[in-house]
């Protein structure tokens, strides 16, 4: 009984970050001036950055061994960028339909990228559950509870990452937040999923991590960072990617 509410609260954090994350849009009381849009991009891109590198690729590339090390990272990587890319291609077809709010497309795929990533986050969290739960002792649930907090803590950053930029395409707070939230929903169902399927979906695990970073990546390059540096006589988007590619690095690095 005391390893299965564990389990369910170590589940429940990572979702749960990823809610407070989203609620910082309540935080803006007023609308985003050019300024803050341009630093609110500009974090999203650089969180995204630095979660691509220390939460996706060096792990895909850690967890594989031999000569081919590099094999899955690399595949995986330019996979995700080709999806995003053809993702996009529909995407555009649908243009008349946002033409009113051309922003809102951009938003919608960085939405898309940073759930996706939250998909193998999750299975890691579920299959290190699942490894606890065949061992059955206090010392692998705090190993997998030490990662639940790890991920739960990046998950702050990512939410907020989400919400704020669809805040100012959406103008409106509750939906920018219920999207951010929405972003952090598969990551409790993924991590179920990895808890009961641990023996047969850790071979994959690699390959959709690195495919995760390259979705990030690729929105990252096309749409946030344009966002953040555009008709800015300061550097004002420049400073935001700075700041969230240090913090999420120092999350990642110091949470493992």
């Amino acid at each position: 009984m005391q390893y299965t509410l564990l389990t369910v609260l170590g589940i429940g954090f990572i979702f749960i970050s990823t809610t407070l994350g989203a609620s910082s849009v309540y935080f803006f009381k007023k609308d985003f001036s050019k300024k803050t849009f341009s630093v609110s991009c500009g974090f999203a891109a650089g969180v995204m950055l630095a979660a691509s590198i220390w939460s996706l690729l060096l792990p895909a590339i850690e967890q594989t061994q031999g000569s081919l090390a590099f094999l899955p990272a690399t595949v995986g990587f330019l996979f995700g960028g080709v999806f995003m890319l053809l993702f996009t291609c529909r995407l555009n077809r649908l243009k008349h339909k946002f033409e009113n709010n051309p922003s809102l497309i951009k938003s919608f795929k960085m939405f898309f990228a940073v759930t996706l990533h939250n998909v193998p986050e999750g299975l890691a969290v579920g299959f290190a559950f699942g490894a606890a739960s065949s061992i059955g002792t206090w010392e692998g649930y705090l190993v997998a509870l030490g990662l639940a907090f790890g991920i739960g803590i990046q998950n702050l950053p990512e939410g907020a990452a989400v919400a704020l930029p669809l805040k100012v395409s959406l103008n409106d707070r509750n939906k920018a937040f219920l999207y951010g939230v929405l972003s952090g929903v598969v990551e409790p169902v993924f991590a179920v999923l990895g808890y009961f399927t641990s023996a047969y979906l850790q071979f994959a695990q690699a390959w959709l991590l690195a495919f995760s970073a390259g979705t990030m990546v690729y929105v990252v390059v096309e749409d946030l960072l344009p966002d953040a540096t555009e008709e800015q006589t300061l550097p004002f988007g420049v400073c935001g990617v700075m700041l969230g590619f240090a913090l999420m690095m120092a999350l990642d690095v110091a949470l493992g």
